[in-house]
C-alpha cells in the first residue's frame, strides 16, 4: 500500500486525535562508468522498458508509444525512439553524444489530433513544455519552448501478408517523452545533500528508469550523490569535494554493500556525514554499509537502519490542528492554545512553530481602522508577550516559520501588499528581492531551505541560504502545472505541494510535484481557496491538509467541514443565535 493512500486513510485520525584516518595514495585505482544495461524486462520496482513500435495496433497506440519510446537506460534513448522513424528521416532526430541523453518531457494538454492525408497521416501534439529529464535523472527546466509538435505516420504493410507496421515521418528534433511515460517508467527518488552549513539534510528529487536492474539502484543513486545536487538547489546545499569519484560498482555480499570511492579530504568526520546521507538517500538499504577509499576501508555502519534511526531527516512532532475563531486562536485538538488570552485577540490568521523548546508564533491582527499588522512572539508555552510591527498593510497572508538548524535565530517570511517579507522574533520585517511581483502566497518546506511561492497566479520554487541574520533566495524556477489561477500553496510533501487554483472551468486542490510533472486532484473546492496550510509528509509521518473556501473551514482526509463544536475552550452559543464561523486553519508542528 502507498504512503500516500495511508495517508489519506490516517490522516484525518492525526488530525483528530494528537496531542580521521589516514588514506594510502599508491592504491591503485580503477574508476568505470555505468554497468550493462538492463535488458529488456529487467525492473526496478515493477516497471519494464517502454514497448517497442510493433506492439501498437491502433494509431493512437502507437503515438502513445512513441511518446514512451525514449523512456530506460539513457545510453539505449537514441535507439529505442530510431526504431520508430522511418530510416530516410532518423537523421533529424538529435545527434547521440554518449549516455548524455536529455529528453524532452512534455503534458498533452489535449488528445492528440491524428488526421488522415492522401499520402501519409498527420499527427498534431498539443503540448506544455515540463522540463528536460538528463542523464543523472534531474528533471531540470525546460529548454524547448514550442507548443505545438507535428509529425506523420506511415503505415508499412509486410510483405506476404495484410499486417500494416507504423513508422514516424518528419519526427521532431528532439527525443519526446510525455510525463505519461515519465510517470509509468520511472520511480520518483529522493535524495539527501547536506545544507551548506552540514547541519541539515535537503531533499532533491531524481526518476530512475524502472529498467535499472534492481543490483545496480546502488551504484546509480551513490553516482547521482557524486554528481552534485540540482541546479536549483545550488544556494542551499554542499557537495562532495570536487573530483570525487565512485570506483567500480557498488557490491553486496549478502546483507553487506561496499562503496569504493575516490574523494579527497575524507577524513572521519566527513565519511559520518556521507555515510548518513546515504543511509537517508537509499532507504531500502538494511545491514551494513562499508565505506572504501581507495580500496582501503574507512568506516563500517553495522545497521543502516539504525544508523536512520539515531540520526533522522527532520526532528518534528506530531501535527496539533488549529483555526482562528471569533478572533482568536482556537484548538482543534486536545492540546491548548500555546499563547495566554489577553494577546489572542484580533486574529486573522497564524503561523504557530516548535523549535527546540520554544514556541514560535506569528500573528496576523486587525488595527483599529482595519489593516492589519504582523504581531510575533517567542518562548516558553504558553507565550506571554508579543511585539508587532510598525508596518500596517491592506492585507497579510498566513506567515510561515522557517525550520532553521540555528534555533537562536528563529526567521519566518510572509506576504504584505504583494511583496515577500522577511520577520524575526522582533517583529522586524524586510522585503525579500524576488524577480518577480504581486506575490500572493509562501510556503516553506521542513527542511526550511527550500520555499513555494504564488505570483500573478503561478508557482514557483526557490533554494534559501541562511546567514546569521540574512537570508537570500535564490533565482525562482517557475513550475509548469496545468492549472490557472493559483490562489494558495503549501508543501504536502518532501518533493511535492498542494495548490487551490481552476482546472477546466472549476476550482479545485491538486497535489503537484516539486518539478511540475506529477498531478493529482485531491479535490474540488467549488470556491476559491483563500487561505490553506499542510504537514508535509515524511519519512517519519504522513501529509495531511486544511483549508478555508467560501468562509468555510475544512480538515482531511477524508475531506470534512470544519464546525464550531469541534472548537475547544468556546462557551456555547446562545440559544437562537447564529455561531461564528472557523476560518483560516493551520497545524503546529
Amino acid at each position: 500500500m502507498s504512503r500516500r493512500l495511508l495517508g489519506c486513510l490516517f490522516g484525518g485520525v492525526v488530525l483528530a486525535t494528537v496531542a580521521g584516518c589516514g588514506i594510502p595514495g599508491d592504491t591503485e585505482v580503477r574508476i568505470e562508468g555505468p554497468g550493462p544495461a538492463a535488458e529488456a524486462g529487467a525492473s526496478s520496482g515493477g516497471g519494464v522498458e517502454p514497448p517497442p513500435r510493433k506492439t501498437a495496433g491502433s494509431r493512437e497506440e502507437f503515438v502513445a508509444n512513441f511518446l514512451s519510446a525514449a523512456a530506460g537506460e539513457p545510453d539505449g534513448a537514441y535507439d529505442r525512439v530510431r526504431q520508430f522513424v522511418v530510416t530516410e528521416d532518423r537523421a533529424r532526430l538529435p545527434q547521440k553524444e554518449g549516455s548524455e541523453v536529455a529528453l524532452t518531457v512534455v503534458r498533452l494538454v489535449e488528445d492528440p489530433v491524428i488526421v488522415p492525408g492522401p499520402e501519409e497521416i498527420r499527427v498534431t501534439l498539443k503540448v506544455q513544455q515540463v522540463g528536460q529529464l538528463t542523464a543523472d535523472g534531474v528533471l531540470a527546466p525546460p529548454e524547448a519552448t514550442p507548443d505545438t509538435y507535428d509529425f506523420g505516420l506511415r503505415p508499412i504493410s509486410l510483405e506476404g501478408g495484410d499486417e500494416t507496421e507504423w513508422y514516424v515521418t518528419d519526427p521532431p528534433n528532439m527525443l519526446l517523452l510525455s510525463v505519461d511515460a515519465l510517470n509509468r517508467y520511472y520511480t520518483p527518488r529522493t535524495i539527501y545533500f547536506w545544507s551548506s552549513d552540514r547541519l541539515r539534510l535537503v531533499p532533491d528529487q531524481r526518476y530512475l528508469a524502472r529498467a535499472v536492474p534492481d543490483d545496480r539502484r546502488v551504484s546509480e543513486v551513490v553516482r547521482w550523490l557524486v554528481g552534485g545536487h540540482s541546479a536549483w538547489l545550488k544556494r542551499a546545499v554542499s557537495t562532495l569535494p570536487d573530483r570525487t569519484n565512485l570506483i567500480n560498482n557498488a557490491t553486496r555480499t549478502d546483507d553487506r554493500w561496499e562503496v569504493n570511492l575516490d574523494m579527497a579530504g575524507a577524513d572521519s568526520a566527513r565519511l559520518e556525514l556521507l555515510a548518513t546521507q546515504l543511509a537517508w538517500s537509499l532507504p531500502e538499504l538494511q545491514g551494513q554499509l562499508e565505506l572504501k577509499i581507495r580500496n582501503q576501508s574507512q568506516l563500517v555502519i553495522d545497521d543502516v537502519e539504525q544508523r536512520r534511526q539515531k540520526h533522522p531527516v527532520y526532528s518534528i512532532g506530531a501535527p496539533q490542528p488549529f483555526c482562528v475563531y471569533e478572533g482568536a486562536v482556537r484548538s482543534l485538538g486536545p492540546t491548548g492554545v500555546p499563547v495566554v488570552p489577553a494577546e489572542n485577540d484580533t486574529v486573522v490568521s497564524a503561523g504557530l512553530s516548535r523549535s527546540g523548546q520554544r514556541v514560535l508564533a506569528a500573528l496576523v491582527v486587525e488595527t483599529d481602522d482595519g489593516r492589519q499588522r504582523l504581531a510575533v512572539g517567542a518562548g516558553a508555552d504558553p507565550l506571554t508577550s508579543f511585539r508587532a510591527s510598525p508596518e500596517t498593510y491592506q492585507a497579510v497572508s498566513r506567515p510561515v516559520w522557517l525550520r532553521s538548524a540555528d534555533s537562536r535565530r528563529p526567521v519566518g517570511l510572509v506576504v504584505a501588499d504583494g511583496r515577500l517579507l522577511r520577520f524575526d522574533e522582533a517583529a522586524n520585517l524586510d522585503q525579500v528581492q524576488l524577480s518577480v511581483e504581486g506575490v500572493t502566497a509562501v510556503a516553506a518546506a521542513l527542511d526550511g531551505h527550500r520555499i513555494a511561492v504564488v505570483s500573478d497566479g503561478a508557482l514557483y520554487v526557490a533554494a534559501v541560504s541562511h546567514d546569521g541574520d540574512a537570508l537570500a533566495v535564490g533565482p525562482l524556477r517557475l513550475m509548469p502545472t496545468s492549472l490557472t489561477g493559483l490562489t494558495a500553496v503549501d508543501w504536502y510533501g518532501e518533493n511535492s505541494l498542494v495548490v487551490a487554483g481552476s482546472k477546466a472551468g472549476k476550482r479545485v486542490l491538486y497535489e503537484v510535484g516539486v518539478d511540475g510533472a506529477r498531478e493529482t486532484e485531491l479535490r474540488a473546492t467549488g470556491a476559491t481557496v483563500t487561505h490553506l496550510a499542510a504537514y508535509p509528509a515524511n519519512p517519519e509521518s504522513y501529509g495531511s491538509v486544511m483549508y478555508e473556501a467560501n468562509g468555510v473551514a475544512y480538515r482531511a482526509f477524508p475531506f470534512e467541514r470544519i464546525n464550531p463544536d469541534q472548537v475547544r475552550g468556546v462557551e456555547p452559543t446562545l440559544t437562537g443565535t447564529r455561531p461564528s464561523a472557523p476560518s483560516a486553519p493551520f497545524l503546529l508542528f
